[in-house]
């Protein structure tokens, strides 16, 4: 179990933000061909095959990555970085609640700037409070902003929705968000 996390980690560095790395080349969709992304991987010492890779992507927890159709091609279906991958996503009208979670470490810096895709494509929100707290624990004490979605559509902001269930967005300005207060009641702060 053990090797298969570290092969999701390989395969997010690769197929999110580097696949340079090891010579592979994505689409502009994100997509590389599965005979050719295990060719590179092995010629840098990474062990993989096809039956590896499918288990890979039917166990991961986040359901990242997503294999075609006809088999030949793999992708990882948000979290991109890579300039070379620009998805062609259709706008969706979003839940009324969306949810982010991030460390508590950054609450002044998306008070003052909003929410920002930083190094991503886009900003990632989370329908449920449990998933969004999740994602803020990896970095730290998690905090959680709910989203004035229907706001946001309201001004014209576009949503997008992952393969994955990730909701996705440019940006979040801060009229847009509020701080849930996670250690009484759940309310706005």
């Amino acid at each position: 179990m053990k090797e298969h996390t570290q092969i999701s980690k390989f395969l997010s560095l690769i197929l999110r933000h580097k696949p340079e790395q090891i010579g592979l080349q994505l689409d502009q969709e994100g997509w590389a061909k599965i005979a050719e992304l295990i060719e590179a991987a092995q010629q840098h010492d990474v062990r993989l095959d096809e039956a590896l890779l499918h288990v890979i992507v039917e166990q991961n927890d986040k359901k990242r990555f997503q294999i075609s159709d006809d088999d030949l091609m793999i992708r990882a279906v948000q979290g991109h970085s890579t300039h070379t991958v620009q998805r062609q996503m259709i706008a969706l009208e979003p839940p009324q609640y969306l949810f982010h979670g991030t460390a508590s470490r950054f609450i002044d810096s998306i008070q003052t700037q909003g929410l920002i895709a930083g190094q991503r494509h886009y900003v990632h929100l989370s329908e449920n409070k449990e998933t969004a707290l999740n994602v803020g624990q990896r970095y730290g004490k998690p905090v959680l902003f709910l989203i004035n979605t229907p706001q946001m559509y309201k001004d014209g902001f576009e949503f997008y929705q992952a393969e994955n269930g990730v909701w996705l967005t440019i940006h979040v300005p801060t009229q847009y968000l509020s701080l849930i207060d996670q250690t009484k009641t759940g309310s706005l702060v």
